[in-house]
């Protein structure tokens, strides 16, 4: 089967985005590992990274990949963006067994190779994006009962994380913080689709930026966005990384394939064979990532901690 153009550029925009993401963790951690030779470690709470060039360099490439990923969203359904962002997971492994020396074990070879199985049928049963001519078809999708239902639900849920769980149990029940990042995410990649639409259209020659439903995609947006990584950044204080991230993963990427569904009805246009391959292909990529992440954990403990005394920041970063 067949990839239409616009999957085509989505799948290419997504592609590059982890690798420039993958590459972005490997270069901030030489940097940290520069700044904590000569200066306040970060684990130990200093700073001395933010004069350190590599450590910039990362950001930049970093932010690259988001941008690059914010792309893929306004060409591709969120069911074949969202599970490549394991890729990047791939790439940094990757890198990290060749620039940190952080080995990667038989079962990380294999994880990455499940995530390339994974993604390849992911992408080969892709639905094609429906066609949209104006943010106001995006805005009607929005506010079908189905996806209201769903928002409302979402955000229901996130108040009472927040007001009643977090302060009692955040610290101690990593699921509180994920949970919030993971609904709130969710939302965030429907209105990130819709604004991509929208600067899509405009650079076509439809100013989008007319209406205010496009506005307030944009700054709702802003306030998902904000909110999600608040949480995230207290998760990532709190809890060891090798842990958080497949949980992360799992979670942000299982709610927003059903948000988009609900909203863009992605497999209407599939058959029942289609779905289930999809499906299969996502399991696939889940089960890739935790081994990746499993091993991750091994290499650091095991045959790591003799040589590395660095291992309580690559826990932290």
């Amino acid at each position: 089967m067949g990839m239409s153009a616009d999957n085509l550029r989505g799948f290419s925009l997504a592609i590059s985005s982890s690798v420039f993401i993958g590459s972005s963790f490997i270069v901030k951690k030489k940097g940290l590992k520069k700044a904590g030779a000569y200066g306040v470690r970060a684990g130990s709470g200093g700073f001395s990274y933010l004069k350190e060039p590599l450590w910039w360099i990362g950001m930049i490439t970093m932010i690259v990949g988001e941008i690059a990923n914010f792309a893929a969203y306004a060409f591709a359904p969120a069911i074949l963006v969202t599970p490549l962002g394991a890729l990047s997971i791939i790439v940094s492994a990757i890198l990290a067994h060749f620039i940190l020396n952080e080995k990667l074990h038989i079962y990380g070879v294999l994880g990455c190779i499940l995530c390339v199985v994974g993604s390849t049928s992911i992408v080969l049963h892709a639905p094609k994006e429906r066609e949209i001519e104006s943010v106001k078809q995006v805005w009607d999708l929005a506010f079908e009962p189905g996806f209201i239902v769903y928002s409302c639900v979402v955000v229901l849920l996130v108040l009472v994380l927040i007001f009643k769980f977090v302060a009692h149990y955040g610290q101690t029940h990593m699921l509180i913080y994920i949970g919030i990042c993971s609904l709130m995410g969710s939302l965030t990649v429907m209105c990130i689709k819709a604004l991509g639409i929208a600067i899509r259209l405009t650079f076509s020659g439809m100013n989008q930026f007319i209406y205010a439903q496009t506005w307030f995609f944009t700054i709702s947006a802003a306030i998902c966005c904000i909110i999600q990584l608040n949480y995230l950044n207290k998760a990532l204080d709190t809890f060891n990384t090798a842990v958080i991230s497949p949980v992360y993963y799992v979670m942000f990427t299982s709610l927003t394939i059903f948000a988009s569904m609900i909203m863009f009805k992605d497999w209407d246009s599939q058959n029942a064979s289609q779905i289930i391959t999809e499906i299969c292909g996502f399991i696939t990529i889940l089960v890739g990532t935790f081994l990746l992440h499993k091993t991750k954990d091994v290499g650091c403990s095991a045959s790591e901690q003799p040589i590395l005394p660095e291992t309580e920041l690559q826990n932290r970063h």
